[in-house]
């Protein structure tokens, strides 16, 4: 996700924090691309979603460090090569470095034809998992990012309201400010299980916190 500043002393405060950033680190340790991953390893730690032999949809998941999270999850040895037991899709705008085992599709997901790419390769199987990092280009404009937000949120829900298991779940980045308690309100009528999560990976700073939805009220049993 892209902010567009004109404050230097923004950008140098922002490089001083992520050098210093001990997930950033880790990440650097452990072979991930992003600190990101720790954000999902938190949320999936705490609820338990993805789990050996399921089938995950990664959406906005470049420049790959959610992908690379479950990949290690499904491995019966926790590697990041070699072994899968279960399936990744992958989907963003942007093009993303091959990851063992994950297959990417590169769309927009906003686009018709990116959610028709991602129902072909699932060729009616049912995901245990939906995982949402997309987020737009902030403008700087509440209202219109507001409205950018919302879009790929409702987006992410309604291909989970699809595809998902009865048991399944969505995990969706959200910001806080106008529009968040809406997409709350909008988790809540379309899952029997909604939790609101800021994991300690999430920088204090940030508005970001993220949704999760166990269990589509509309999934046959």
């Amino acid at each position: 996700m892209k902010v567009k500043t004109k404050s230097k002393k923004v950008t140098k405060s922002w490089l001083n924090d992520h050098v210093n950033d001990p997930y950033v680190k880790l990440a650097q340790k452990e072979g991930y691309r992003a600190r990101a991953a720790y954000k999902l390893k938190e949320i999936d730690e705490q609820l338990g979603l993805i789990k050996p032999g399921h089938l995950v949809v990664d959406l906005g998941s470049t420049p790959g460090a959610w992908s690379q999270y479950v990949r290690r999850r499904l491995s019966p040895k926790g590697a990041a090569v070699g072994e899968l037991n279960g399936t990744i899709l992958a989907l963003d705008i942007l093009p993303m470095e091959p990851i063992e085992g994950v297959t990417f599709l590169q769309g927009d997901f906003r686009e018709p034809e990116a959610a028709a790419a991602l129902d072909k390769e699932l060729a009616g199987r049912k995901v245990d998992a939906v995982v949402s990092d997309m987020a737009p280009n902030l403008s700087g404009i509440p209202s219109s990012d507001s409205a950018r937000i919302e879009l790929l949120v409702e987006l992410a829900i309604e291909f989970a309201m699809q595809h998902l298991k009865p048991e399944g779940a969505l995990v969706c980045k959200v910001f806080h400010g106008s529009g968040y308690s809406q997409l709350v309100k909008r988790f809540k009528e379309q899952f029997r299980t909604v939790k609101p999560l800021k994991p300690k990976a999430s920088r204090d700073k940030s508005s970001e916190t993220f949704l999760v939805g166990i269990g589509p009220k509309n999934a046959s049993r």
